[in-house]
């Protein structure tokens, strides 16, 4: 039997280029479905994919772009509708008929959080699994290493390492190891069926940690700076991120500094998967230090004027009304609602989350509604 062409959503971003380049270096014909053509889509195209440029959000492209697909993995943009984008993609694969998909989630997803962007991704979690003849993975990892260095001009130039995040601890993931992971369990499906899997660094960092680890690489002194969530949106805005993005990180922020990303971290999940353990913080540092355009692909190698230069246009940026901005999108707006350290619900699912891991290190969390199935996959 021939190997099963992939589909990859989002194919340009961070987890979708590395699934794309590790399902290609594994052997199979794969389809990137991207927004536009782009010195990026170039890149994937030169690597051996072959390029599906289209609308996420339009179920003719999505359609097409799963003619002649057995498999896929779907990374929803971060941005408004991603509920939508989540239904679209799950009622194209079930028409389609693929064996199995694999989707990106948020750890921090549950039915009362702040965000309705990770409100969605809980509502997503419970649907996908409906399907009724396409089995589902679900892929949840945490904040991405690459969120430490989106002021990367400053630590590079200035020795300056300002973040929100108080002394709180991470286990930052690679984009890399998650698309490792991604590529793994759609390569093989077998065993993974149904399966919740938190792909996760090697170890907790705390910010100082982080900043030690930028100072070793670049061979000068670089300090972390504990700044204020309001500054934190100031110079999110003045690098160039959109209301949308900031509106949302604010909430991840907090649950930073309370610790929620540090519970049941780090996990093995990407040795289980794939055999071999998560790449060093140091090493994935390096690359983003090296190369800023993988953090954004706006970013260059510049000089400290330019580092000052964004510092003073963050001193002068206008903090943003996130909270009228967030009215002014019309969104489901709900009372009370609760970051996941604040949700008993959270709490609980993670709870059993550790409580299998425990009794079954070498076997990963199964979505509590779901038992697996393996309808098309078997072994």
């Amino acid at each position: 039997m021939s190997q099963p062409r992939i589909l990859v959503t989002s194919a340009a971003g961070h987890t979708g280029a590395a699934a794309v380049k590790e399902l290609l270096t594994r052997g199979f014909q794969v389809r990137a479905f991207v927004r536009q053509i782009d010195a990026r889509s170039e890149a994937l195209s030169a690597q051996g994919a072959e390029i599906f440029a289209g609308n996420i959000f339009d179920y003719r492209d999505l359609r097409a772009a799963m003619k002649g697909v057995q498999r896929a993995y779907h990374c929803p943009p971060f941005g408004p509708n991603l509920l939508q984008s989540n239904m679209l993609f799950a009622i194209a694969a079930e028409e389609a008929k693929l064996e199995m998909v694999a989707v990106l989630e948020s750890w921090n997803a549950h039915p009362t959080h702040p965000s309705d962007v990770t409100r969605e991704h809980w509502i997503s979690r419970q649907i996908v699994d409906w399907m009724p003849s396409v089995d589902v993975v679900h892929i949840a990892p945490g904040l991405f290493a690459f969120t430490y260095f989106f002021d990367v001009q400053t630590i590079r130039n200035l020795g300056l390492l300002l973040l929100p995040f108080g002394n709180s601890k991470n286990a930052p993931p690679a984009n890399e190891d998650i698309g490792a992971v991604v590529a793994a369990v759609i390569a093989d499906p077998a065993g993974h069926v149904g399966k919740l899997y938190r792909p996760t660094g090697p170890q907790l960092l705390t910010p100082s940690d982080v900043a030690a680890v930028c100072e070793r690489i670049l061979g000068r002194s670089v300090r972390y700076y504990d700044i204020s969530t309001k500054m934190f949106t100031k110079a999110a805005i003045a690098l160039g991120m959109s209301s949308f993005e900031v509106s949302h990180l604010r909430y991840f922020v907090e649950e930073h500094q309370k610790g929620a990303f540090a519970i049941s971290a780090p996990t093995d999940h990407v040795e289980i998967v794939t055999g071999r353990p998560p790449e060093s913080f140091e090493e994935t540092a390096k690359r983003y230090l090296e190369n800023p355009a993988l953090v954004h692909r706006r970013f260059k190698i510049g000089g400290k004027l330019g580092a000052i230069k964004t510092m003073l246009k963050t001193a002068f940026t206008k903090a943003p009304n996130l909270d009228a901005f967030e009215r002014s999108r019309m969104v489901p707006m709900i009372h009370d609602p609760q970051l996941a350290h604040e949700s008993t619900e959270w709490l609980h699912g993670i709870e059993r989350f550790e409580s299998r891991n425990k009794a079954a290190p070498s076997k990963p969390m199964i979505y509590p509604v779901q038992s697996e199935r393996g309808r098309k996959i078997v072994g």
